[in-house]
């Protein structure tokens, strides 16, 4: 049996270099993986930071959604695969023992801090969008923020749906958020593009009233946050949405009543 020798790359003053963990291939377009934490590595639920590897002898990194929450040991990442992609071209064939580049400095809105308080945590997502709320679910300080946590990811295959099972089981075997998540958190899936029980977009989500699992079918101001990460057009078309609910757009400067991650559009 061949074997192979993981990928040993320069180092660089820009970024830590990381081991990966693991790898896990969802479908022919996604994957999951893990790398080492480095010890001084700290970052707040839903940040996301620079993940990359040498291309043409300097490093071609792009912006990741840590999956892991803030406390982990391991730095966990979602992908998807895109055939000519510069990045993902060469990341998705990634095997255990390669060595990535990561960058220093994590960053961005999709924290609970740009919220003001409320009662009801909203988690809108499309495809690798669902990243960020892998860490925020997982957090313990969110379960004493809200009363309930509601994430919807939308998908146009059911293979899409990361983490499917663990989801639907309300993350039953996490030993720091499992009882409260068996209470407080609500995962509401859909898929557009095959059968499924859930079969429509997220504005039908909200039109049927299958996303209100708890409390009233309408959105409000008084009570509601939302977090939204995904496509672009959802993000505009949400966005447009709530500001016309009345709902301000927070920031780390300032919290608000919904959070989206601007990095990632535009």
């Amino acid at each position: 049996m061949e074997t192979r020798t993981p990928m040993i790359i320069p180092e660089s003053k820009a970024f830590e270099t990381v081991e990966v963990l693991w790898v896990k291939h969802w479908n022919d377009r996604l994957f999951s993986f893990a790398v080492t934490r480095p010890r001084s590595f700290r970052f707040r639920s839903g940040e996301f930071i620079m993940i990359g590897m040498p291309v043409d002898g300097k490093p071609l990194v792009r912006a990741y959604s840590v999956c892991s929450p803030a406390y982990a040991e391991e730095l966990e990442f979602l992908s998807i695969k895109v055939e000519d992609g510069p990045l993902t071209s060469r990341l998705q064939n990634i095997q255990v023992g390669d060595q990535l580049y990561l960058g220093r400095k994590p960053t961005g809105t999709l924290v609970s801090e740009a919220l003001r308080p409320g009662k009801r945590l909203f988690l809108l997502s499309t495809g690798t969008g669902l990243a960020p709320f892998l860490s925020i679910i997982r957090d313990p300080d969110i379960y004493e923020r809200f009363d309930d946590i509601i994430l919807t990811h939308s998908v146009r295959q059911v293979s899409d749906l990361a983490f499917y099972d663990e989801l639907l089981a309300r993350l039953k075997d996490d030993p720091l958020v499992e009882e409260e998540a068996a209470k407080q958190f609500h995962y509401v899936p859909t898929v557009t593009r095959e059968d499924f029980h859930n079969n429509v977009r997220i504005d039908k989500l909200i039109e049927n009233g299958t996303l209100f699992v708890e409390g009233t079918k309408e959105f409000d101001p008084e009570n509601d946050r939302i977090m939204m990460c995904g496509s672009m057009d959802m993000i505009k078309q949400f966005s447009d949405y709530f500001e016309g609910l009345n709902f301000e757009e927070g920031s780390n400067a300032k919290p608000g009543d919904f959070v989206i991650e601007r990095a990632f559009v535009g």
